[in-house]
């Protein structure tokens, strides 16, 4: 007696869900991600084994280069325009649209006062010349980081204070910094590090 085969059927996965889901993914992140704004000056950090985690908003970066070159910057659009509207207070400057504009987006400042206008009105590749050989003044006589910390401070008094210093720079510019800030009495503020493993126990 014959035995009874069942007949093979095809099993078909209806793949469309998944597709739907995917396309729900990117477009959730592509509306939702905040790209890292580039940054002005190039540093490479020096190494720690803190892994404190930096504050997510409210940050005012000091960058320092190198060879010694400072810069500025403010995590939020508003807040660097509450600076500029301080700026065009404190010295009589004037600034158009387009360049308020240019400002808001800047993610780091390294220029002085009184050449700021200037640097507004220059090409994006311009600026990133002009970048590589200016700074903002910190020496006694002009100590314009500690107008840009004055400024900032009171556009936003919830600014955590962030250096961001590459291992080769100048300690006698570092230890300006933190005098400036002392001045304006800040005493609690973050470096940026590279997380270095922590040393093995010898047992």
């Amino acid at each position: 007696m014959s035995k009874f085969k069942a007949k093979k059927q095809n099993i078909a996965i209806d793949m469309t869900p998944m597709v739907d889901l995917a396309f729900l993914l990117i477009t959730f992140f592509m509306l939702t991600v905040k790209f890292r704004a580039p940054e002005a000056v190039e540093v490479d950090l020096p190494s720690s084994i803190a892994d404190t985690p930096l504050p997510a908003q409210d940050i005012l970066m000091i960058s320092v280069s190198g060879d010694g070159r400072i810069f500025f910057g403010v995590d939020s659009k508003h807040v660097r325009l509450s600076i500029l509207e301080k700026i065009k207070e404190r010295y009589g400057y004037s600034f158009s649209e387009e360049e308020m504009h240019i400002f808001s987006i800047l993610p780091e400042i390294g220029v002085p006062f009184e050449q700021l206008k200037g640097y507004l009105v220059l090409r994006e590749d311009e600026r990133k010349a002009i970048d590589k050989r200016t700074s903002i003044p910190v020496d006694s006589a002009n100590n314009q980081l500690k107008q840009w910390i004055l400024f900032a401070r009171y556009s936003n008094p919830k600014l955590r204070i962030v250096i961001r210093a590459d291992e080769r720079a100048p300690y006698p510019v570092i230890a300006r910094i933190i005098e400036t800030l002392k001045e304006q009495k800040v005493h609690r503020f973050n470096l940026i590090t590279t997380f270095e493993a922590r040393p093995q126990k010898v047992s």
